[in-house]
């Protein structure tokens, strides 16, 4: 059986300034700001939630379903994928635009300017989460407003539980909008901002909406994540990364541990311990898809962390 994730494909280019924004952006003139950063270090990386999603949950053996919309300019990404193994006949390219990418200045004191273009993303409800077969699981990632909602009703109504993860589309919905989408869900991913940010907006507690759900995860950075589910809360430890390099794609590598663990029955404390170890193997190599592991590799690692058998 298939995970089909429903969420953005995208390109990242990534360029460092080798000097402090502070040093070139002057308070009293920011009603008139015109500034030139100087960037001699640029790289291109491969992302999006489904993306980054998808390739994780493949590196651990499981059969993702990505379904996007992506623009004129997808062929690299393309070749990425089928030399990869991902299915691609859910991703839909729009005719005369951009696949969605980000452009992501960073300074030395690691401050981003960060200018996002949605590109063919915004199309992403012209997918019918019916046209996917022999699906158990899905999720709902960040993505064209209209495709969330409408990919969330068509989960619902095709039997098939998914993981609503808002991600930064939160600010798209009102309240009213979150509280459907979490009726309609089985399960619900948040980071710890995106956790207050929905309770303010829905006017629930998390304890309120772990009892909508089969279970509520909210992730904590460095502190580890919390796994709400059975009326009890499970606190995961974050996993001692081998270096600290790169947090970009972490939300989204925990989750492909989250869609492997839920969908082999693994139980939510070993599931919440997969999900930490993947989040700590990506932050240690810069982009989100550049860390490399096999099945072999993961229950190795697993063993010496927990000290049990992942499988």
């Amino acid at each position: 059986m298939h995970a089909l994730i429903c969420g953005s494909m995208a390109f990242d280019t990534i360029m460092v300034f080798q000097d402090r924004f502070r040093h070139h952006i002057l308070p009293e003139k920011v009603h008139m700001l015109n500034v030139s950063f100087l960037v001699p270090e640029m790289r291109r990386e491969f992302g999006g939630c489904a993306g980054n999603i998808a390739y994780n949950l493949k590196l651990l053996g499981g059969s993702p379903l990505v379904m996007a919309t992506v623009g004129d300019d997808f062929a690299p990404y393309q070749a990425r994928l089928e030399s990869l193994g991902i299915a691609q006949q859910h991703i839909q390219r729009v005719p005369q635009s951009f696949t969605a990418q980000a452009f992501i200045t960073t300074d030395l004191d690691d401050n981003q300017i960060t200018a996002f273009h949605p590109g063919a993303m915004t199309q992403s409800h012209l997918n019918r989460v019916a046209d996917a077969k022999q699906v158990s699981l899905g999720i709902v990632a960040p993505d064209g407003r209209d495709g969330m909602l409408q990919h969330a009703r068509e989960f619902k109504a095709a039997g098939i539980p998914f993981i609503f993860d808002p991600g930064q589309g939160m600010p798209m919905f009102n309240g009213e909008e979150l509280l459907a989408f979490i009726e309609l869900a089985d399960y619900v991913a948040v980071n710890d901002y995106e956790a207050q940010l929905l309770q303010e907006r829905t006017g629930l507690t998390l304890d309120a909406i772990a009892g909508k759900v089969r279970a509520l995860i909210v992730t904590r950075g460095g502190e580890g994540s919390q796994i709400y589910a059975d009326g009890e809360r499970l606190d995961i430890p974050c996993v001692q990364a081998e270096a600290v390099v790169d947090p970009t794609g972490c939300g989204d590598a925990y989750r492909a541990g989250l869609m492997y663990g839920i969908m082999h029955s693994l139980g939510w404390l070993k599931t919440g311990r997969l999900a930490a170890l993947l989040g700590a193997l990506k932050i240690a190599r810069r982009g989100a898809q550049n860390h490399v592991f096999d099945r072999g590799a993961i229950a190795a690692m697993y063993l010496e962390q927990f000290g049990e058998r992942l499988w």
